[in-house]
This record gives C-alpha cells, structure tokens and sequence, in this order.
C-alpha cells in the first residue's frame, strides 16, 4: 500500500525577478515528506535549499515568488489557501520553522520565557497562567532548565538560545518543523547537541522535520531520506541508507568526497568549477560543465528523473538513457 506523505511539494518552481533578470532559485522540483520521518536537503550555497522551506511558509522574501506549482499538506493545498487562512490555521500551528541564525532573532528586551508566553497567549489563546506552564514543560523538553525562563538572551550561550528558539517553534505542537542551517555558528560539541534534540523530537513526539543543511554530515546524523539540489534543481533523492552507501549522481559522489571520513584513507576531494549563473542556465544538464562524466546529450538536453531502486531517484543521463 503506496504511503500517503503528510507534505508534498509538487513542480514547485520559485523565481526572483531581478534588475539583471530572472533567478531560477527552484526549478520544477518534487520532494515528499513522511509522518514522523526526517528529509535532509543539501546542496551547495545558492542551490535553492531555503527558497524550497520560504515557499513552504510562504514568507519568499522579494523579489522572489512561486510562479507555478502545489505545495499539498495533507489534503489542503496551501498554495490556493488566503494569507489569513494561511496566518490563523497552518503557521506555526501545523507547520513551524527555526530560521537560520535563529539564535539571533530573539527579542533582546524580553525574557526567554515572556517571548514563549507571548506566542501561547496570542495564538492559543490560552490564559496566562497554563501559558506559563506549558512554556516551562517546553524548555525542559529541548533540555533546558525552567530557570533559564527569567534570563534575557544576551544572557544564554548560543546553544541555549538555539534551544530557546525550537522551544518557541514547537509552542503549538505543529506537524512539521522545518530546521533551516540549525547547526550553524555552533562548535561542535553544541552541534551534535542540538542534532540529538531534533533526533529525540522526531521520535518521541512523531514529529516530521525538514533539515536543511550544507553539511552532509548534518545529514548523515538524523535523516531518513536525502534530497540532494544543484543549481535550483533536486539531482537525487532516496532513503539515507541507499544514498550514503550508494549515491549515483556525479554531483552527489563529488559532495561526498569532501566529507572527511574516519574509516576511510583515501583524500577528500573536491568539485571543480563553479555553480551556473541562475538567470541564464545551461540548456541541458545543470551540472555538465563541471561533470567529468559529461557527453554530448547533457549539454543539449535536460535529463529525466529514473528510479534506480525502490524509492531512489536521481536525474542524469548516465542512467535515464
């Protein structure tokens, strides 16, 4: 029996219309999220990651819009939904967000804990009092002390004020949470830290997570599928487990090699080249002025989506010929 996924993204194209001209940012992708799974997203800078998880929200900075596509919770396409429907019934209720350098977004001039009550009373309507409650179970939940509740950011380490920052996104006890960069400007310690959160979250409270992340190693440590994006195009896609044993798109393989590993002795390499210019593309493949595969027909066509095994997709002519 075929899986029903609780977010679809389907041909999502998302453009910003600049004074150069048109910056392709997403460019007719797909991707499917699971109920109490984990989709990794990654990519190089500028692949259009973020772009995916603003027009999920959408809150697509200008210029930018989605010119075409659905974007399916559930049974309700949020992309046909007004911005009150869309403000009252889905933000932060059923899908949530911890933007990246969230740790910096706090109110300076508000406690941690008056910030959270804050989001309880308005949006939950709830008295203060059970607001207060329930922001104190919530900080313990992302492993801190409800002591911490009285302290201004400016006070916490960036680790804590990260944790603060889930603690609010999960205030309304949402469906989805999408982790834009949630590691980053953390040392390391702090990283696998705030990592073994998302992980316990997703398993204690069945809760879907979208991560986003440059780091495939961030990757590596809590998702259950992948989906890999070159120059606003997703290139593979797959379960973890067959893609990081076994990945097939050249574009995929070369950002593997650049991921330092314990167990393996040969050297960490690196991709050649640059990404494209977005506003003018290459006609075929994205990738093909920087693949050492290349052949004639990725500079003149696009390549296909093939499935190389249950659920394991990736667009290249090395297999869609």
């Amino acid at each position: 029996m075929k899986t029903v996924p609780l977010l679809e993204v389907k041909n999502l194209k998302t453009y910003y219309f600049t004074s150069r001209g048109v910056v392709k940012a997403v460019d007719d992708i797909n991707l499917r999220l699971n109920q109490g799974t984990a989709l990794g997203v990654s990519g190089e800078s500028g692949c259009g990651k973020s772009s995916i998880v603003y027009s999920v929200m959408r809150i697509i900075p200008p210029p930018g819009q989605r010119v075409y596509g659905q974007i399916l919770l559930g049974d309700i396409d949020i992309t046909e939904i007004s911005e009150k429907q869309m403000r009252e019934q889905i933000l932060w209720k059923r899908i949530s967000m911890v933007f990246q350098a969230a740790m910096n977004a706090h109110t300076p001039v508000y406690t941690i804990g008056r910030q959270i009550v804050e989001v309880l009373t308005h949006h939950a309507n709830i008295s203060k009092a059970d607001a207060t409650n329930r922001m104190k179970q919530l900080l313990e939940l992302v492993g801190l002390e409800s002591e911490l509740a009285k302290r201004y950011p400016h006070e916490l380490s960036g680790g804590q004020k990260q944790r603060a920052f889930i603690a609010m996104a999960l205030a309304l006890n949402p469906d989805v949470l999408i982790a834009d960069e949630p590691t980053t400007a953390l040392d390391v310690v702090v990283q696998a830290q705030i990592l073994n959160l998302l992980k316990r979250l997703v398993r204690d409270l069945k809760m879907s997570l979208i991560l986003i992340a440059s780091d495939l190693s961030v990757i590596a440590e809590i998702a259950d599928s992948v989906a890999i994006m070159y120059a606003g195009k997703v290139v593979e896609k797959g379960p973890a487990d067959s893609f990081f044993s076994e990945p097939s798109h050249p574009y995929a393989q070369g950002l593997l090699r650049s991921v330092p590993r314990l167990e393996k002795t040969e050297k960490v390499g690196g991709i050649p080249g640059f990404p494209p210019d977005l506003i003018n593309p290459p006609s075929g493949c994205r990738f093909e002025p920087r693949c050492p595969h290349s052949m004639d027909i990725c500079k003149k066509q696009e390549p296909t989506e093939k499935c190389i095994c249950e659920e394991h997709f990736v667009s290249c002519w090395l297999y869609s010929r």
